[in-house]
């Protein structure tokens, strides 16, 4: 399927690994030139290697905390006109809300609301000028489905979602989508490092976690980076501009709602 974006050009936030490099080999497979970043730069350019030599792509690595001005900054500056913009951050770490402070909370916001507004206000009207632009935001199934000990990611990306529900319906007469991708248990190395952690806290098999974690998921497995990747695609697609303003739960069904 021709998703009619070759030759467009790409942001993609932390993509050097996980869901974020799926997101960036996806639209690379599509014909989609690409500014990628991370913060670990060997990390960062050996992605940039793979996807151009799997894809033939020109692919743009540009190190950098992205949560930070000079990261932002600096991703931009390598892209200033992106066709698509994939907003991505690593979430903060699990917890118990008495022992969150105002400095906790501050980070939290910063990299998982205010920085992808931020990236979104930095190319929106662009995107609105040409008569073309796909915005998709990775956040988390618990936006859908809150996770007690994820309450600074809870708040954060909750924040984010409600910012775009209002602008997805003023961007969209002009042919710019804004979405977001509501990923659970996928297989990355976060995901693994989750599972050592617990096995690490409770004692039990690391190996015995993990089968456990996907034998409780209707899928009977967990989601494989690809199938993230392809989904975003389909979202920055030509023929996609009917949808806007959507959270695109990609769970292997355990969310237990019809709505």
């Amino acid at each position: 399927m021709d998703l009619g974006l070759k030759g467009r050009k790409a942001i993609v936030c932390a993509a050097s690994k996980g869901l974020g490099r799926a997101c960036a080999m996806a639209l690379a497979a599509e014909g989609v030139d690409l500014v990628i970043t991370a913060r670990t730069e060997a990390t960062l350019e050996k992605t940039a290697r793979e996807i151009t030599d799997a894809t033939g792509v020109h692919v743009t690595p540009v190190a950098g905390d992205i949560t930070t001005d000079a990261g932002r900054a600096a991703a931009l500056a390598a892209c200033p006109s992106p066709d698509i913009l994939v907003n991505n951050a690593g979430g903060p770490p699990p917890g118990d809300y008495h022992d969150w402070g105002r400095e906790e909370w501050l980070a939290a916001v910063e990299a998982n609301m205010l920085t992808p507004i931020l990236l979104i206000k930095a190319v929106a009207d662009g995107m609105i000028e040409r008569k073309f632009g796909r915005i998709v935001n990775i956040t988390s199934s618990a936006v859908k489905a809150p996770i007690g000990i994820l309450g600074l990611s809870n708040g954060a990306r909750a924040g984010l979602t409600g910012f775009v529900a209002g602008l997805a319906r003023e961007t969209v007469a002009h042919n710019v989508t804004i979405n977001n991708l509501l990923p659970g248990p996928f297989d990355t190395d976060r995901l693994q490092q989750n599972i050592v952690a617990g096995a690490k806290r409770t004692g039990k098999d690391a190996e015995e976690i993990r089968k456990a974690r996907m034998a409780s998921n209707p899928a009977r497995r967990f989601g494989r980076p690809e199938e993230f990747g392809a989904a975003c695609a389909f979202l920055c697609a030509s023929g996609s501009g009917f949808i806007t303003g959507q959270n695109l739960l990609l769970d292997g069904g355990a969310f237990p709602g019809t709505l």
